[in-house]
């Protein structure tokens, strides 16, 4: 393997010939050698678009610093960072300095060795590539973009996939009864596609609450560099840096107006996990009431059958699990760790900087990816493909004993409870308990016990 030399204000550092990174960077791979964790791309690739954002405005700001020519080279690098034709070249441990100094650097260091090759001239990863910037303004721009654009990208749209498949359900569920249940005790009926419906109202609630998160993080710290007063960097430079994001990213984006919050606090990004923490209680929810319902095949509740999409055991022929439930309430699990992680991690502002910010933007990315790839999965290999057992909902219905709930109002509640108990204890139906006990006529029952006129 070929090496080079770099330097850096601590002196010289031997880096592998055929990468783009510098000194800073490769101290960091030395230093932390520390789990298999790596920065995720999706926060590398908003690192770029700032560092576009970012020379363009240093172009109109300080036109003296910034020249035609390396803005071009520089602009020209960033989007091919961007657009992850550099990924190879950002190798860093999220396991590193708190406040992600060493992930920009390696953004800065691998920008200027490719904006050099492209200019033909030197071009520096501090004076050039992150002027009238710092990392602590940086990298939480960077989290908060990573997370609009990932949640839009490909959270929202798997979500309203999986909305439109129960849609779907949901419409070939109409006027099928079945029984309801509370405590996973029998209850009183419901129609399937009521049932179904909660699904999809849950969802369609975690989608607006979901929306509602993001416009907090539109605004950014960029513009507040080391400690929030703009040490550096010429005045208005935050708002023209959003103004170029916003065109870049084709999202709105904004300058915080309080700086010294926006290094410090990253109460945004926890609230914005939360809105993810209920749609993964939500998706546990529905998930744990499919694999119910697909109970059996024989002795369960078998109101409903999956897809088979693989066999389910390595020793008894014939067997059907409800693996993708099973994946989706493992993710769920997962992303409500990971918010805890993320709201003790925003808790940890000292002063003018939160040093916790990459387990928080590790977490965070990890929640969307997961929670993006499960809705998916779930819709394709799971919801679409559910087949409704109308028998087996009608049978279990008919042997409900909550129907007596229907009596109350015509022979009260404790006669409705002798009734049942009745019915019960002696293995036979409501009506012949009922007529038994001589509390109604046949007909009365006939009009009184109709499951599709108590929904």
């Amino acid at each position: 393997m070929e090496f080079r030399i770099e330097h850096d204000t601590m002196g010289e550092v031997k880096v592998r010939a055929d990468k783009y990174w510098g000194a800073a960077t490769q101290r960091s791979l030395e230093n932390f050698k520390i789990g298999t964790e790596k920065m995720p791309p999706e926060l590398i690739h908003a690192i770029a678009a700032v560092k576009l954002a970012a020379v363009r405005a240093n172009r109109q700001m300080c036109s003296e610093r910034m020249t035609a020519e390396k803005c071009s080279a520089i602009s020209r690098a960033a989007e091919e960072v961007m657009s992850g034709a550099l990924d190879g070249h950002f190798p860093l441990s999220v396991w590193q300095t708190g406040s992600g100094t060493q992930t920009n650097m390696n953004l800065n260091e691998v920008i200027a060795h490719r904006a050099g090759e492209l200019l033909g001239a030197p071009v520096h990863p501090n004076d050039d590539v992150n002027m009238s910037q710092s990392s602590n303004d940086v990298f939480p721009s960077a989290m908060h973009i990573s997370a609009v654009m990932e949640t839009k990208r490909r959270l929202l749209p798997a979500l309203r996939g999986l909305v439109s498949a129960l849609k779907e359900l949901e419409h070939r569920a109409e006027g099928i009864m079945k029984s309801g249940r509370t405590h996973l005790q029998d209850a009183t009926p419901v129609s399937f596609s009521d049932e179904v419906s909660g699904w999809r109202s849950s969802l369609e609630c975690d989608i607006e609450m979901i929306e509602r998160s993001l416009e907090p993080l539109s605004h950014l710290a960029i513009g507040g560099t080391a400690t929030g007063t703009g040490i550096n960097a010429p005045r208005g430079f935050g708002d023209a840096v959003a103004s170029e994001l916003s065109e870049i990213l084709d999202t709105p984006f904004f300058s915080h107006p309080n700086k010294f919050h926006a290094l410090s606090s990253k109460g945004e990004l926890a609230a914005a996990h939360g809105a993810l923490s209920a749609l993964a209680a939500d998706l546990m929810k529905i998930a744990n009431d499919v694999r119910w319902l697909a109970s059996g095949p024989r002795l369960g509740l078998g109101e409903i059958t999956l897809p088979e999409n693989e066999p389910g055991s390595s020793i008894m022929p014939g067997k059907v699990n409800p693996t993708q439930c099973e994946a989706v309430t493992m993710v769920a699990v997962q992303v409500m760790a990971n918010n805890g992680a993320v709201s003790f991690a925003a808790s940890q502002g000292n002063f003018e900087l939160n040093v916790f910010m990459p387990v928080i933007a590790h977490n965070y990315l990890s929640s969307l990816r997961l929670l993006s790839d499960v809705c998916r999965s779930f819709t394709e290999n799971c919801i679409s493909g559910i087949k409704i057992n109308e028998r087996k909902m009608k049978e279990n219905l008919e042997a409900s004993l909550m129907l007596v709930t229907a009596l109350s109002p015509h022979i009260g509640y404790e006669r409705a409870a002798e009734v049942a108990k009745m019915a019960h204890r002696e293995n036979t139906t409501l009506k012949a308990a009922c007529l038994a006990l001589g509390y109604l006529t046949e007909a009365e029952l006939d009009e009184y016990l109709d499951p599709g006129k108590m929904v």
